[in-house]
């Protein structure tokens, strides 16, 4: 492997990929926090985004930007929100690079995907552009424990070239050219997560849980078609599979943040009880706003907005879902 690598953000997800490109080359991880600099480099770990794994030696941290000017792949797992504030702070071409997304969410305000981020204050152009997304707990993938997720980029030959550099023997990555459909699966599934917490917190029972799985997938189909996805995709991986992972896991920080609303706790306070980002909080409102832009309805993530914005009683929200009018099963 003779291309320079840099992991840009080191969360649990952005040090779980360090670890796996470890394991075949030296890999850059930049760091927001000095302090995490310091543990890597000191004790090759980093216990307050991903405790009890030990780092390899070829990870090697740091916290200037500017070095990703001699890097030839970006892998990115700064979260959504933050994207636009930290790449915004390079000030040298990246004509020659490519970005391979793996965060998962929809900015606020633009309503844009990650992919337009990119191309919005970098100008990175689809064929050096590839999202990375599945079912994939950073704690589950640094310890080896089997995994498969997909990249997707419009160019098919970019997304194979992914796949094998990123690839191990626990770690299967499969190829797409779908770019949309997997951004938006990997964004939705984090608000169909925090109703399957709420239900969770309020002692619903299986049906309820497997209703809101189903119900939430063709959600997420719904918008992803109207935004130009193919609806196979949403099926697959970066769908289904990374919806019903992140529902299920009790390590799902989005199943977490719905299980404390349906305690009845706050936003406010939920934000502050956790360094990690659960980035399903402002995909709810930047999803609700897109499917207004875009006319479709999306009934299970506007319930979710109205517990988590309009301080809505969970029970009440269950009740509102329910009351809707009855319709085809496929509509």
């Amino acid at each position: 492997m003779n291309k320079k690598i840099a992991v840009v953000g080191a969360g649990g997800w952005g040090t779980a990929l360090a670890s796996i490109i470890s394991k075949k080359s030296a890999v850059l991880l930049w760091c927001y926090e000095k302090e995490i600099v310091d543990e890597i480099k000191i004790n090759h770990s980093n216990n307050d985004y991903l405790p009890n794994v030990e780092l390899s030696e070829n990870i090697i941290p740091f916290d200037d930007i500017e070095r990703l000017e001699d890097v030839d792949i970006i892998i990115n797992t700064v979260p959504t929100q933050f994207i636009r504030s930290v790449y915004s702070q390079i000030n040298f071409s990246v004509s020659d690079k490519v970005f391979v997304n793996a965060a998962k969410g929809i900015e606020k305000e633009s309503l844009k995907r990650i992919s337009e981020i990119f191309n919005d204050i970098l100008n990175v152009e689809a064929n050096h552009y590839a999202t990375l997304t599945g079912p994939s707990h950073a704690e589950e993938v640094s310890k080896n424990i089997p995994s498969a997720v997909v990249v997707a980029s419009k160019d098919i030959d970019l997304a194979k070239y992914i796949r094998d550099l990123m690839s191990t023997g626990t770690f299967r990555i499969y190829s797409s050219t779908d770019v949309v459909g997997c951004e938006l699966g990997g964004a939705l599934k984090n608000i169909i997560a925090i109703a399957y917490g709420i239900a969770e917190a309020i002692e619903l029972g299986d049906n309820t849980k497997a209703m809101l799985i189903t119900r939430g997938l063709a959600e997420i189909a719904r918008l992803g078609s109207a935004c130009g996805a193919n609806i196979n995709t949403i099926s697959g991986l970066s769908g289904l599979g990374d919806l019903v992972v992140t529902c299920n896991s009790k390590r799902s920080r989005n199943r977490t943040v719905g299980e404390l609303l349906g305690q009845g706790l706050l936003i406010e306070d939920i934000r502050g009880r956790n360094k990690m980002v659960a980035e399903g909080i402002e995909t709810t409102k930047s999803a609700l706003l897109l499917a207004k832009k875009l006319e479709v309805e999306l009934p299970i993530i506007e319930q979710v907005y109205n517990v988590i914005y309009n301080r809505l009683p969970a029970n009440q929200a269950v009740d509102n879902l329910l009351a809707r009018e009855f319709k085809n099963e496929i509509w």
